[in-house]
């Protein structure tokens, strides 16, 4: 591929990066966007931090809805656009994760309601014009730049309290972003940079975080790195590894940062052949000669989950995932049989050390 061949286009997004900017930017960030009702949605396990910057915004706020879940049920969405349209919310505050994020996605795709994201974690879910909603055990996603948040607030000190476990799997799920970008079909130079120094950011800061998690410094650095991370997922096509997480996801209920946890290894091993440049970026940037296997030994250092029966998958439901995976198509450096996903599937089922 002709590296000097390509077309990358901005996405307009503002971005606030400070320590405390949790509580100070929000209302900055809805006066900047000349907006005066706005609805703050989160989970439930966020929903202190959510009522804090509900609190901040005095009265801007429209209301606190805390209904958010894991991706995005339909019925779940419709009643955020309920909560939305009772507040006569003009405006949306998502806090949270990507739980928290998606939700504030969803109604702004039914409402066009502009959406301010202030992510507690590291999914990237807010730097991409990418929704998803699951319907039926079915997740569904697509690209549209009104769900694209207008203003992304991020504040190292609000990951704090992430507990590590979280952190690990939060983190490496965003690593998931840039490996993809640097393989997809649309990618560019500046995207590859970006993908790299991600990489290098998170992977640096992960242990880091391990062993003291109030570590200020090392959670900017991840935020920094997640903030990458995502972009890159915002400026490009999804592939395979995207694809087996969302199938595992939205059809057989598996936590969506974990379950990136345990399948990017095997989803980068599979590609790389295909891909051996971008297979190189991401060695360099975790200071290895395999990348796959370094991908999969950082997330046993640091006590990830290793398979996907630890994560409740059943080896029964193998063949089912890996026949909606080849049934659907997708941008992918190497074509995907039902017997290429469902091999992939049975190492990641049972935690095999990845084989390139």
């Amino acid at each position: 591929m002709n590296p000097f061949d390509f077309v990358y286009e901005t996405r307009p997004a503002r971005v606030v990066f400070r320590p405390g900017a949790a509580l100070t930017a929000p209302p900055e960030e809805a006066r900047h966007l000349g907006l005066r009702r706005l609805l703050v949605v989160s989970g439930e396990r966020g929903a202190d931090t959510a009522r804090a910057v509900a609190d901040s915004l005095g009265p801007a706020c429209a209301g606190l809805h805390t209904g958010a879940r894991m991706h995005v049920p339909v019925e779940v969405a419709d009643r955020g656009v309920q909560a939305a349209r009772a507040a006569g919310a003009d405006g949306c505050v998502a806090v949270g994760g990507g739980s928290a994020i998606g939700l504030g996605k969803a109604i702004a795709l039914r409402t066009g309601l502009p959406l301010i994201a202030v992510p507690s974690t590291y999914a990237g879910s807010e730097m991409t014009p990418v929704w998803g909603l699951t319907e039926h055990g079915v997740k569904r996603t697509g690209r549209d730049p009104v769900v694209l948040p207008r203003s992304v607030v991020y504040d190292p000190e609000l990951t704090l309290s992430l507990p590590v476990p979280l952190s690990v799997t939060s983190g490496i799920n965003a690593l998931a972003h840039a490996v993809e970008a640097l393989y997809a079909p649309d990618g560019s130079p500046l995207v590859a940079l970006m993908a790299e120094e991600g990489v290098r950011a998170l992977a640096g800061a992960l242990p880091e975080i391990a062993v003291a998690p109030e570590t200020v410094p090392a959670r900017s650095r991840a935020l920094y790195g997640a903030w990458l991370c995502g972009a890159c997922l915002g400026a490009t096509t999804m592939g395979l590894h995207h694809k087996l997480c969302h199938v595992l996801g939205g059809a057989f209920g598996l936590p969506h940062a974990e379950t990136h946890t345990v399948v990017l290894p095997y989803a980068l091993a599979f590609n790389a052949p295909a891909a051996p440049e971008a297979a190189a970026a991401v060695a360099r940037a975790l200071d290895a000669d395999d990348a796959p296997a370094a991908l999969q030994e950082l997330a046993g250092r640091l006590g990830a989950p290793r398979s996907l029966a630890e994560l409740g998958l059943k080896q029964t439901d193998l063949a089912a995932a890996a026949g909606q995976i080849a049934g659907q198509p997708y941008a992918n450096p190497r074509p995907v049989t039902t017997d290429d996903a469902l091999t992939v599937l049975r190492a990641a089922y049972e935690g095999s050390p990845v084989r390139t």
